[in-house]
């Protein structure tokens, strides 16, 4: 007769799944809740003490580490000798393990929890005993998730045993899933111990998300999420209308959020491959909106625009103008929602914590053969504001460069921003030349330069920049400083009575 050892966790349609295997002639062996919820239900359940002739001990710590359980599962039924052994010592085949392991996940994730319950919840025997039917998938069935329960019965009802290619996918599920338990135990040991860059690197990600291609149709994508610390990303966002995201949404999408986090006041900020077109901060979303929609009327067409506060009917309206992929917010009002869903793709997507900034993720790149990994640039500016020039940046020159700092911190370098009355105006982005990307900011903005301010990522290599800068009438400059010549390029501020600040802290994205 055949033998399941059941022994589960998560307790989602066990009862059925037991049924119908005893209707098939299985005999069931089982452990603590799960063996109670079973004989409740009527099923005749092996306690697995019978098999093992040996208590649970220590607080049910061990159980099923024992030769009659890994014996039962691991031997290999065409090896003469394997059989002959298990006749030997008088052990049973297991031909099926069903568990799901203790919920280290959760508990890790639980508001106050205690460091013995974390540890108390890393499962030992549940690995072991589905790590070994895994292993040995070519004769044991081994099934984690409810959501086979009806692959593996139809099997076993239609062929009398399940397919070598359903346990070997079984088997897949298995390791991955492991390997993911372990991962997420190995990162709380890592913060534990305050390791931040360990010797072996374990990141771990879920709920996969297939995607129509990747950043172009002839390449296959999907969209994994963090396990926590998801609020106010895109991961988490409640899409409320429109077509799903593609890969381009969502990294465009992340890339409007990176920027927005770093404004307090009612902001509004228009992406397009993954840059920003239009950055607008003012009194009222709509005032920022329009500021964001004036900064590039062409580009913003069929681009991403993120605000921090509620969208109304005002804003929605005026977006609607314009052919938008997504529109994401904290909130919106009916009549905003109305509004918007009046066209059918458009895609929103309601984030309520927009503005939480304190992400402990890393920022991963991958290169062939490897990732980088670094912290997030999470800083602005440096220990102090140095005033190099001999003019000082006047009150409102000083608001807008704070604002264009705040702006350029999220384009590609090389980049500069040039920013008037708290809204872009012009940007130089992804250049290999800074006074190029100069040259590009200058060009975009066009009559709108006279009278505004530019903030750069990088230090200006040589002066060209600020001569083409005084020339086009740009009156205020923010950067980083730190470069040879930087005494050339406050001689050449100074010649044209422009105010230079040095931040002391760079902001290069590439």
């Amino acid at each position: 007769m055949k033998r399941a050892l059941i022994s589960v966790y998560d307790k989602r349609g066990i009862v059925d799944f037991s049924l119908e295997l005893t209707k098939l002639g299985w005999e069931i062996i089982s452990t603590g809740g799960t063996s109670k919820v079973l004989k409740e239900a009527g099923i005749e359940v092996i306690d697995i003490e019978e098999i093992t002739n040996f208590p649970e001990i220590l607080e049910g710590r061990v159980k099923t580490l024992h030769p009659n359980i890994h014996g039962g599962l691991l031997y290999r039924r065409d090896r003469k000798e394997d059989v002959e052994t298990l006749k030997e010592l008088n052990i049973h085949s297991i031909d099926m393990v069903v568990n799901n392991l203790y919920p280290f996940e959760e508990t890790v994730k639980k508001e106050g929890v205690s460091h013995e319950e974390i540890i108390e919840n890393i499962d030992i025997g549940g690995p072991s005993m589905i790590r070994a039917a895994a292993k040995n998938y070519k004769y044991v069935t081994v099934v984690i998730d409810p959501a086979d329960y009806d692959r593996v019965i139809e099997e076993l009802k239609d062929k009398g045993e399940t397919s070598l290619e359903l346990r070997k996918s079984l088997a897949r599920k298995v390791f991955q899933y492991t390997a993911y338990y372990d991962s997420l135990i190995a990162n709380y040991f890592n913060k534990l111990d305050s390791v931040d860059y360990p010797e072996i690197i374990t990141l771990s990600f879920k709920d996969k998300m297939d995607l129509r291609y990747g950043e172009n149709p002839h390449q296959k994508a999907a969209f994994y999420r963090e396990i926590d610390n998801l609020e106010g990303t895109i991961a988490a966002g409640i899409q409320l209308h429109g077509k799903e995201l593609s890969f381009n949404n969502i990294n465009d999408g992340n890339g409007a959020l990176e920027i927005l986090k770093e404004f307090e006041e009612p902001t509004v900020v228009a992406v397009k491959h993954a840059n920003p077109c239009g950055i607008g901060s003012g009194e009222t979303l709509l005032e920022a909106y329009d500021k964001a929609y004036e900064s590039d009327k062409v580009s913003i067409f069929g681009g991403i625009i993120a605000a921090n506060r509620e969208i109304d009917e005002e804003v929605a309206s005026r977006i609607n103008e314009i052919f938008i992929e997504i529109v994401m917010a904290p909130s919106f009002t009916k009549k905003a929602l109305s509004i918007l869903t009046s066209k059918k793709n458009i895609r929103i997507i309601q984030i309520p914590d927009i503005m939480r900034k304190d992400y402990p993720f890393y920022d991963v790149k991958k290169v062939l053969g490897g990732i980088l990994i670094q912290e997030r640039d999470t800083a602005l500016l440096g220990e102090e504001l140095k005033v190099v020039t001999k003019r000082k940046p006047t009150d409102k020159e000083m608001e807008d460069l704070l604002f264009a700092w705040k702006a350029v911190k999220g384009i590609k370098s090389n980049g500069v921003l040039l920013a008037k009355d708290k809204g872009t105006i012009g940007i130089g982005m992804g250049e290999v030349n800074r006074v190029w990307a100069v040259k590009a900011a200058i060009e975009r903005a066009g009559e709108k330069v006279k009278g505004s301010v530019l903030a750069s990522d990088g230090f200006f290599p040589f002066k060209d920049s600020v001569e083409a800068l005084a020339q086009a009438g740009v009156t205020a400059i923010i950067q980083p400083g730190g470069s040879i010549r930087d005494e050339e390029s406050i001689v050449e501020a100074d010649r044209n009575n422009m105010a230079m600040i040095f931040t002391g802290m760079r902001h290069f994205k590439h």
